[in-house]
């Protein structure tokens, strides 16, 4: 069920939504899918994944096998030892379900790309963090040139130093890259910036990550941000993604975030026969930050090809 929403109220979302929402033509019900598992990660950041001392699988990591590769299958087990505090969370939230199963479909329109995530987020306690949405699903996407990300998703913009992570201090520090520091350690990278010559050229030569979120409440239309991440998480201003969000079949969310295949940039290109590395988040029961559910990594490619989603 929905965060202290009651069945009437659904149904009003849905009448709603359906007036407000891109009216796509795409047929989800002929796109095949996938289940994606998003488990909650505590404060497990990149730092935390190379250090043998607190990760067992850092050596192998290094050795060259993914994240996906070796947990896939564990995601929910992480999760419940996670979201339990006994590992990586000082700060447990009582009651917060330990993952999240999504389907996610992925399709192009036209000039369009198009991704759906379809979940029930389970009985999501509110913790009042976000005053303004009650959920949000992100998808962080990487088109090869971030070498950390094909590897590990997401996990190569967490650090140690981020906001509410254990090496904060007072700091708001948003996601970032580590080619972007001049010098990481274990308690991440700081803002020992690189040259800006050097960190021009990086930007230039399209080093970071694009990050696409959907933003919503039952009952109203979804909010789209998009975003790049190098030395920081920034907002990219003529921002080309849009989203939808409503109730699906069986009281679950349908979140669907588009954008143009080539938008210009900073977006990346996506073509056809490129291989891509996506990473998924879903915030739930008015959460920020860290409090949220995340993915391993997945490949993406558009035609035919080897990946996790080969999308026409």
């Amino acid at each position: 069920m929905m965060i202290g929403y009651t069945k009437p109220f659904f149904a009003a979302s849905a009448l709603l939504m359906a007036t407000t929402m891109p009216a796509w033509a795409v047929d989800w019900t002929k796109v095949p899918g996938k289940e994606v598992v998003l488990f909650y990660p505590g404060q497990s950041p990149w730092e935390w994944v190379l250090s043998q001392t607190d990760h067992s699988g850092a050596v192998k990591f290094k050795d060259g096998k993914n994240c996906h590769a070796c947990h896939d299958g564990e995601e929910k087990s992480m999760g419940a030892t996670l979201v339990s505090g006994t590992k990586n969370e000082p700060a447990p939230i009582a009651g917060k379900p330990p993952f999240i199963a999504a389907t996610v479909k992925m399709a192009t329109e036209g000039d369009q790309f198009l991704v759906r995530i379809e979940y029930a987020e389970g009985t999501q306690p509110d913790i009042k963090m976000d005053a303004k949405y009650a959920s949000k699903v992100t998808v962080m996407f990487n088109d090869g040139k971030v070498a950390p990300a094909n590897r590990a998703g997401c996990w190569a913009a967490c650090h140690d130093d981020l906001r509410n992570m254990p090496s904060a201090g007072t700091a708001g520090r948003t996601k970032y890259l580590a080619a972007s520091r001049a010098k990481m350690t274990r308690q991440g990278g700081g803002e020992d910036l690189v040259p800006d010559d050097q960190l021009a050229k990086l930007r230039a030569d399209g080093v970071n990550l694009e990050y696409w979120q959907a933003l919503f409440n039952p009952g109203a239309p979804a909010a789209a941000n998009s975003f790049t991440v190098l030395d920081k998480r920034e907002d990219i201003k003529a921002n080309a993604v849009t989203a939808e969000a409503g109730p699906s079949a069986g009281g679950a969310w349908a979140v669907t975030l588009a954008r143009k295949l080539k938008a210009g940039p900073p977006y990346k290109d996506i073509e056809t026969g490129k291989p891509y590395t996506v990473g998924f988040a879903i915030h739930s029961g008015h959460a920020l930050g860290r409090f949220h559910y995340v993915s391993f990594e997945y490949s993406v490619i558009l035609g035919q090809g080897n990946a996790d989603f080969v999308v026409q």
